[in-house]
């Protein structure tokens, strides 16, 4: 059967699977629709966990980076790995003690504040609107290459499949939703890396593979570096010594950022016990370790399959994959000098070839030759990585609107059964909003999630770190850092990504630091000022100061499955 076949079949095969789950798993109350009705195993949580963090970012985005930014794509890497090892340390035990649904239900009560539970509310359907867009840009690229369409269409067609289970099953169906898609986004991601670890260079272990000699003796990096300075590129494995600064802050700014992430925090308060959530992370960190370190050794098949493939070659003799790629608008070909051969350089004015770098898992089993049932295995594993975060983002949207703005703002006495009905209209509406917006996002999806931990590294990690550590923070120092945090964020953003209309220019940097990585200075802005302004104003209630020493003693918190609300 052709690739086509395949892919038809295999995606066909899992979107059913997930439908399936979502109409059995069907929420009926709001403690199911936001936490699963908090009694979700710590392996199932540990594996929702793990495809909710690994979105189309760390599928399909991460790999490109690395493939095209070398040694310094490791930032992404570095960022996103300690960021959940922070994570699952410093807050998760904590905030699952506490025991409610939502992020802003902590930021309100620990901060005794319904204007605290408002500000929080509004940072995060900013950043969970922001991280979407790049989940939607992921759907939209996965199938564009499925369904031989444009990327436009693709991504309309990703709206339709998101609106459907995520608004049915909320929490409760995601996550059960969430663990059928790990298993298909890891078995797609390991074994083409696995069946070309063996085709290049004999080792079936592809995190030893890519490190080993190539099947002509040579060491596979020292080969791709070969070829990239032959082709005016920088070598693969040096770092850009200039950019030490901004490298610094973006890794910075998804460590901390995925600290404060509300979707991937949220997942602790599906588990019956302070000890399940310890016990959950750790599954996670260790489901979440195969993807991440299989990512670097399939960057490099890639990259040096492109270079050897594509560089110097006859447009007449191209192989299919490009073809294919090429009609989807994602690879384009600009035969500057009318010669019919393929020049792809470094130089800018000479470079004919531009390849968009979330193309590269997808496009890595084509090029490689493999057969034509792990092209289509990849495709439903792409596809598998977008939807299990979208899902997870879109329910803190709809979750932030209606229990934290309307049954904790603005109208208390909501039933439960409008409360959940207004639940499934914001996620409505969030689908569709966030799909339109990722039919032009300001970057590759990785770049764009990278946006959204910038802002929660600058508005809420300081919040949550120092509402469980410090008893003396109170509603106006957490107030004032999150707001000051999150506008010098979002207005730096704006003006420095041309995407978004902003004047600024990549050269006029503050310090070189590049709007994916200025979430650290707002980051060190917010505890700045929080601590500052807590020092010169009241100290919080006595009852609060309880509640701070409750949070940090989980002893005894077995039992706290009824402090559920």
């Amino acid at each position: 059967m052709s690739a086509q076949v395949w892919t038809y079949i295999l995606v066909g095969v899992t979107f059913l699977l997930y439908i399936i789950i979502a109409i059995i798993s069907r929420a009926g109350s709001t403690k199911e629709f936001y936490v699963a009705g908090g009694g979700v195993s710590p392996i199932a949580n540990g594996m929702a966990t793990a495809a909710d963090w690994m979105s189309a970012a760390s599928f399909l985005s991460m790999t490109g980076l690395i493939a095209f930014m070398g040694f310094s794509g490791g930032q992404y890497l570095m960022g996103w790995t300690g960021g959940y090892v922070l994570l699952a340390l410093l807050l998760a035990p904590y905030l699952r003690k506490f025991g409610k649904f939502t992020v802003p239900d902590f930021i309100g009560d620990r901060y005794y504040s319904k204007n605290a539970r408002l500000i929080a509310l509004i940072c995060a359907l900013f950043v969970s609107f922001t991280y979407v867009v790049g989940q939607m840009k992921g759907v939209g690229v996965a199938f564009a290459r499925f369904l031989n369409v444009p990327f436009d269409t693709g991504v309309l067609i990703g709206i339709g499949i998101v609106f459907f289970y995520a608004v049915l099953g909320g929490m409760k169906g995601i996550t059960y939703t969430q663990v059928a898609q790990f298993c298909v986004l890891i078995f797609a991601f390991t074994v083409p890396a696995i069946f070309i670890s063996l085709q290049m260079t004999g080792n079936p272990i592809p995190q030893l593979g890519f490190g080993s000699r190539g099947t002509d003796g040579v060491y596979l990096l020292e080969k791709l570096n070969q070829l990239s300075v032959d082709l005016g590129f920088d070598s693969y494995t040096s770092i850009d010594q200039n950019n030490l600064v901004n490298m610094f802050f973006i890794t910075g700014a998804l460590m901390f950022g995925t600290a404060g992430l509300p979707h991937v925090i949220v997942r602790f308060f599906t588990v019956p016990r302070v000890k399940d959530a310890r016990i959950s992370a750790g599954w996670a960190l260790l489901f979440i370790a195969i993807l991440y370190t299989t990512a670097p050794a399939v960057a490099v098949f890639a990259r040096t399959n492109i270079l050897n493939t594509l560089s110097n070659a006859s447009y007449e003799e191209v192989p299919s994959w490009f073809t294919n790629w090429e009609s989807t608008g994602l690879l384009t070909f600009d035969d500057k000098n009318q010669d019919g051969t393929i020049q792809y350089v470094a130089d800018p004015l000479t470079n004919e070839l531009t390849v968009d770098q979330d193309i590269i898992v997808l496009a890595n089993p084509e090029i490689a030759n493999l057969p034509a049932w792990i092209i289509g295995l990849v495709v439903a594993g792409g596809l598998a990585a977008a939807l299990s975060t979208a899902a997870g983002l879109l329910l803190v949207i709809s979750t932030s609107i209606s229990h934290d703005l309307l049954k904790n703002y603005l109208r208390p006495d909501i039933s439960e059964k409008g409360e959940l009905y207004a639940a499934r209209v914001a996620i409505a509406v969030a689908v569709v909003a966030a799909g339109l917006a990722g039919l032009n996002p300001p970057g590759f999806v990785a770049q764009v999630v990278a946006l959204a931990f910038g802002l929660a590294a600058s508005s809420f990690f300081p919040a949550i770190i120092l509402g469980i550590f410090d008893k003396r923070m109170n509603r106006e120092g957490a107030l004032s850092g999150m707001i000051l945090g999150i506008v010098f964020t979002a207005a730096y953003i704006i003006y420095f990504k041309p995407q978004l209309g902003g004047p600024g220019l990549p050269e006029n940097f503050w310090w070189g630091i590049s709007p994916e990585g200025i979430g650290t200075l707002g980051m060190i802005l917010n505890f700045g000022v929080a601590l500052t302004v807590s020092r010169m104003t009241s100290p919080p209630p006595d009852d609060v100061v309880e509640l701070t020493e409750r949070i940090r003693t989980p002893r005894g918190a077995e039992n706290t499955a009824s402090t559920l609300h």
